[in-house]
């Protein structure tokens, strides 16, 4: 949708809503006139019977009253003192005056309004005009539409705040992945020529790993380059990454106290994948690294598995043993900010599913599990 979309729909909106209530108090107007010329016209008419001494003229005046009352359209019923229906005017249906739906009707009168008790004719049933029902409907249709209206508006301020938001963050990783590239090239650098004045000896194998670990920064500076950019529809092996994601882990946990064991499983099958092997890689390290937090000072076990799902597509897997999420926190787990470690940013797992759901149309879930936590990544 264009960003000037939903602004544009809020202004249709609320036009509609008070060309509607302008149009509605016009009919409104307007009938509460004919009612008013009915009224006068009636009185004029009971007075002027009043004033004929003629025989019948009473008769004729009640007549004619009667007649005005179905123009005016109250629906009546005009019971005997047991409550046996002897004359109607104006009702909704068709219906005979001894039937159980003419009795069910006088109650729904007697709901509306309270009965006229006249010795000479009976009780008096009556209800509302379509004015009145009109007026107590349309309000509260109109006031529906004007709090839909209201929601509308604060969902799309929200939004676009929200839009702003994820612009600045974008806009704050690439610079940040830029002032990262140059002391990143400087290092890469002073390397080489360490590696020329030490050529072997002890000292290569710890420029292997300044190495290792420089290349590791570059991928990453290289991951937030591609932060809020189209993610690159290319084939990704699933289990290729998982074991790729597993061996880096394993030369980086605690292997004498409280050992963490990290291990992967491969299903048979098509786990090929299309979508952007950074950021997925990317996505199944957070999730890795949170479950390797998760047994700090304790020690257990992590497994990366890959294995094709019934549906189609590949399910990812991340589990550990270790104390799992609390049952009042599973809600807020992929919340922005949200964390259960003292020094966490709470980043982790929101980028994890931002990249699987936003970037690649697939799902990241926590999986009820009987012990530790259990994440789950399908991609379609």
């Amino acid at each position: 949708m264009p960003r000037r979309a939903p602004a544009i729909l809020l202004v249709v909106g609320f036009t509609v809503l008070l060309g509607w209530y302008a149009i509605y108090t016009q009919r409104v107007i307007a009938e509460l006139r004919r009612e008013a010329s009915r009224s006068g016209l009636m009185s004029a008419r009971v007075f002027r019977a009043l004033s004929d001494p003629s025989e019948g003229a009473s008769t004729a005046a009640l007549l004619d009253l009667a007649q005005h009352i179905r123009e005016i359209g109250v629906p009546v019923i005009v019971t005997d003192p047991h409550g046996v229906p002897r004359d109607t005017a104006n009702l909704p249906f068709a219906a005979r005056l001894d039937s159980p739906q003419m009795r069910d009707y006088v109650s729904e009168l007697d709901a509306q309004n309270p009965p006229v008790i006249e010795p000479a004719v009976g009780i008096v049933h009556f209800g509302n005009t379509p004015l009145v029902r009109g007026l107590r409907v349309i309000p509260v249709l109109q006031g529906i539409l004007l709090a839909f209206l209201i929601a509308f508006g604060v969902f799309t301020l929200r939004t676009r705040a929200h839009a702003d938001r994820e612009k600045v963050w974008a806009g704050m990783a690439r610079e940040s992945a830029h002032q990262l590239g140059t002391p990143l090239s400087s290092l890469s650098g002073w390397l080489e020529l360490l590696r020329e004045r030490a050529p072997g000896g002890p000292a290569a194998a710890v420029l292997d790993h300044m190495q290792s670990d420089l290349d590791r920064l570059d991928r990453v500076a290289h991951r937030f380059e591609r932060i809020g950019r189209p993610s690159r529809a290319q084939p990704v092996e699933a289990g290729e990454l998982v074991e790729r994601v597993a061996a880096y882990f394993r030369a980086r946990v605690p292997s004498l106290a409280h050992t963490v064991t990290i291990t992967t499983q491969r299903a048979e099958g098509n786990l090929q994948v299309e979508g952007d092997a950074v950021l997925l890689e990317w996505a199944v390290e957070a999730l890795a690294k949170n479950a390797i937090d998760a047994l700090a000072g304790r020690g257990g076990h992590v497994c990366l598995s890959a294995e094709p799902v019934p549906e189609g597509g590949v399910r990812l897997r991340v589990a550990d043993d270790g104390p799992g999420v609390a049952r009042e926190l599973r809600k807020d787990v992929f919340r922005p900010g949200f964390s259960t470690k003292a020094r966490g940013w709470g980043i982790g797992l929101s980028l994890a599913r931002r990249i699987v759901e936003d970037n690649h149309g697939g799902r990241l879930v926590l999986v009820p599990a009987d012990r530790g936590a259990t994440f789950d990544i399908i991609l379609p």
